[in-house]
């Protein structure tokens, strides 16, 4: 009877879990929820994440809600997101611990102009001598851009949408996915794993500034236009080792408990675990919560009345 009986619970337990899961994915997030997933509390966006190897040549050194990311090659490192400027030491005790030396950083890259990803371009420039590169329609932002410090912003050299940026045998691929910001970058690149190869892509992001308008007068509004041509670009892109410029965009936490020390796959027992950052499915997941995100808002703006003074843009920060 025993047996029985542990054998139904066993067979209900099981059945709950595509339940469960089904119910977490249909899941709808709001552009407020996605704000707050992302952007994270102050403390978050200062307290530094174990940093580690991703994949390949790739390491995260940001911290627990504000992506930066490291390529390592022989020619020198590239940095992706400067993030705040009183994260830099954050950046530098990150690379340190992973016998990466801070000066040895050659290229500065970024995923969008908000103070919260690049504020920080012009300090490690100067510290570092690195070249500041980003995409054109973002420059006027990062150039207005004010700081802490009071450093004057940094001489970017201009990219535009497909350009290559190459260092060491590394290629990444710069690619205009505009609306978050008129520039807003989603980087790809390709990594070496263990004599396999993956496709890596570090999504700008495509979440929607609280209080931005998308539409009025009975059409989308020139912001609105720029998300529509923004997830069109995004949906040309694909990647079996999705990353985003805030960490809850690829589940870092939760990917990191899984992860090894080396950041290979491991035996555990007989069966190998895999790196876990290598998710087929998760770019296409990301994508798809923030493109819904974008048109419940849009629909939302539809139905509403019409406002006096349509803002160009809202909070900013994600």
């Amino acid at each position: 009877m025993r047996t029985k009986l542990f054998v139904l619970l066993l067979v209900v337990s099981l059945g709950a879990v595509p339940l469960l899961l089904a119910q977490e994915a249909e899941h709808v997030w709001t552009v407020s929820e996605l704000f707050t997933r992302n952007i994270g509390t102050q403390q978050e966006q200062r307290t530094q994440f174990p940093p580690h190897r991703i994949i390949g040549n790739l390491y995260y050194v940001g911290t627990q809600s504000l992506s930066s990311f490291v390529v390592d090659t022989p020619a020198g490192d590239i940095l992706i997101d400067s993030t705040y400027e009183v994260n830099v030491p954050v950046i530098q005790d990150s690379m340190s611990k992973l016998g990466l030396k801070f000066s040895n950083i050659k290229i500065i890259l970024g995923s969008h102009a908000h103070g919260d990803h690049q504020e920080a371009d012009a300090m490690v420039a100067e510290m570092t001598g690195a070249k500041v590169m980003a995409l054109a329609e973002d420059i006027p932002d990062l150039q207005r851009m004010r700081t802490p410090s009071g450093k004057p912003r940094p001489m970017y050299q201009v990219l535009h949408d497909g350009d290559e940026v190459k260092l060491g045998g590394m290629t990444l691929v710069a690619h205009l996915t505009p609306g978050h910001t008129h520039g807003c970058t989603t980087w790809t690149m390709k990594v070496q794993e263990a004599g396999d190869t993956h496709n890596v892509v570090i999504i700008g992001s495509m979440g929607v500034n609280t209080g931005t308008r998308l539409w009025a007068n009975g059409a989308l509004t020139p912001v609105g236009e720029e998300y529509a041509r923004g997830f069109k670009a995004m949906h040309t892109l694909a990647g079996d080792v999705p990353l985003g410029s805030h960490p809850a965009m690829h589940g870092l936490a939760e990917k990191y408990k899984k992860l090894s020390g080396s950041g290979l796959g491991i035996w555990s027992g007989a069966l190998f675990v895999p790196n876990p950052y290598i998710d087929p499915t998760g770019y296409l997941k990301e994508l798809k919560i923030e493109e819904t995100a974008f048109n419940m808002e849009l629909e939302n703006q539809k139905k509403a009345p019409p406002a006096a003074a349509p803002a160009p843009g809202g909070r900013r920060g994600q």
